[in-house]
């Protein structure tokens, strides 16, 4: 019997503000001290559900593949976490065809009608299993509480005090945010140094 592979998306749902996504203010404290990647971050409506979100995925891949792309994604489309709290969500899809889903996710710009509030989707990870989407999400959110605390210079920032996750203390601030070929599912630095002495 073969095993059906899949592939698990973490998202960011951000929420650019439009008086401020392209200026940047000089001398003005407060609110332009704060990184970006923090400014964008709020929580997302009540009204944004599960269903909502399959609802745009789907209506996006329809519109960008058509009846082929609906095909290949109807079967194995799930969402298996959504926060609005975080506006973050786990998103299970085959492995074959998890590109079309990234790609729908990439075009959309807009929340639908009873939103109607603009937004970004980020796909921030690719994973093979459920537990390292959820290692991840959980990384970031405390990279993002560390930079918030760093930027209100020793004041109290919450950012994420929803998700429950405190910001960890020595960890280095140059963590990588970047992706390798929109997949992360590469050795660990010590696995590869193991492997590497066995061979010679």
């Amino acid at each position: 019997m073969v095993r059906i592979k899949h592939r698990y998306l973490l998202l960011n749902i951000l929420y650019p503000d439009q008086k401020t996504a392209n200026v940047r203010i000089a001398g003005r404290p407060g609110e332009q001290d704060v990184p970006y990647s923090v400014q964008f971050r709020q929580p997302s409506s009540d009204q944004l559900t599960p269903q909502i979100l399959l609802r745009i995925i789907r209506d996006g891949v329809a519109t960008l593949f058509g009846d082929y792309g609906s095909g290949k994604v109807s079967s194995s489309l799930q969402i298996k976490y959504f926060s609005p709290a975080t506006s973050t969500a786990i998103i299970r899809i085959s492995r074959d065809h998890y590109r079309l889903v990234w790609a729908a996710l990439s075009f959309v710009t807009r929340l639908p009608k009873p939103l109607d509030q603009p937004c970004v989707i980020q796909v921030v990870r690719v994973s093979g299993t459920i537990k390292k989407a959820e290692e991840e999400a959980i990384r970031r959110a405390r990279i993002s509480i560390r930079r918030a605390q760093r930027a209100g210079k020793g004041k109290d920032v919450v950012v994420a005090a929803a998700s429950g996750v405190q910001a960890v203390e020595g960890a280095d601030e140059d963590d990588d945010f970047g992706m390798m070929d929109g997949i992360e599912d590469h050795d660990a630095p010590g696995e590869a140094e193991e492997d590497s002495d066995e061979a010679g």
